[in-house]
């Protein structure tokens, strides 16, 4: 893989809540120790279900949301410890896509008037590169009087895009960024990353909850399951072979038109609380050491990691 353009290590976000003045502390886990790189020109599919914590991985990364613990590399440098103030220089080269498009395209102002916001930024005061990326999102360029309850869903994800892009973002962030969109208009916009990132060779954090999705634009696929990252792989070897429990029960649902999991038993939290692995309780393989201690990322082939006490043993020959 070439120079990592986001790296992080060991992030973890923990919530903290006491009932009343002198209640009790409550600590809740929403990530723990993730840890992934995010290479120059390739996309990272990081998928799990509602509550994985994948949403909170992706605003850790780009710092805006605070983490617990761990680190990020943004292209060699460590922004851990960068003040808010300090941040804002290195904000260009990171770029959210959110769900809903609305989120970054202001209703009351002309499509001309936000895509020259960025290019003000930069000290830029011409159209041209309005013109040309306006192209590269597919959009035509006789739309920047109009505003943006004019365009349907998936024009307004382009012009996000497109929004985005007019920073000169190395990487970009897209979080459920087509989850809303009917599903051709998804597979139009799932096209569209691939080609950024050949064209432009852009790296790419595509977070979701469709592992057909993200498996379709995603080079590699990390798995999240209650916040812990339980394997990553090149998306052919993930879905070929998948070495984590949750990973193949993930893809045998998929075929049933994403058909959920199994409510999870109230004995799950016994697992969490006694710091096991969180799979352990939904898991057919379950053994007592599984109660006990949440394995980390491991190799179990090439470019594949795996936090499963099963393939642990295996490898080791036990």
């Amino acid at each position: 893989m070439s120079t990592a353009v986001l790296s992080v290590r060991g992030l973890s976000k923990t919530y903290v809540q006491r009932k009343g003045l002198f209640g009790a502390v409550k600590e809740t886990h929403a990530v723990r120790n993730v840890s992934f790189d995010v290479g120059r020109g390739e996309i990272l599919g990081l998928v799990g279900e509602s509550g994985s914590g994948k949403t909170t991985v992706g605003r850790m990364a780009m710092r805006l949301l605070e983490a617990t613990s761990g680190q990020v590399v943004l292209s060699g440098t460590d922004i851990t410890v960068y003040s808010h103030a300090r941040l804002r220089s290195v904000r260009r080269k990171m770029q959210l896509i959110f769900q809903d498009p609305s989120a970054s395209l202001n209703p009351r102002q002309t499509i001309g008037r936000i895509l020259r916001t960025p290019l003000a930024l930069r000290g830029i005061d011409n159209d041209q590169d309005i013109l040309e990326t306006l192209a590269l999102v597919g959009m035509s360029p006789d739309i920047l009087n109009r505003k943006p309850a004019m365009f349907s869903g998936g024009q307004r994800q382009r012009l996000s895009i497109a929004r985005a892009l007019l920073m000169q973002p190395e990487l970009l962030v897209a979080d459920e960024a087509v989850s809303a969109l009917d599903v051709c208009v998804q597979a139009q916009v799932v096209n569209l990353f691939v080609d950024l990132r050949d064209r432009l060779g852009l790296s790419i954090l595509f977070i979701g909850h469709d592992l057909a999705v993200v498996g379709v634009v995603s080079d590699r696929v990390g798995v999240m399951y209650r916040g812990v990252l339980v394997e990553v792989a090149r998306t052919a070897d993930l879905f070929r072979r998948p070495r984590h429990p949750y990973t193949a029960q993930l893809l045998a649902a998929a075929p049933r038109h994403g058909a959920p999991l199994p409510p999870e038993p109230a004995s799950s939290q016994f697992s969490q609380a006694s710091g096991g692995c969180v799979f352990a309780p939904l898991c057919s393989h379950m053994t007592s050491e599984c109660l006990n201690r949440q394995p980390d990322l491991s190799e179990v082939g090439p470019a594949h990691q795996s936090a499963c006490l099963r393939t642990e043993l295996q490898l080791s020959g036990v």
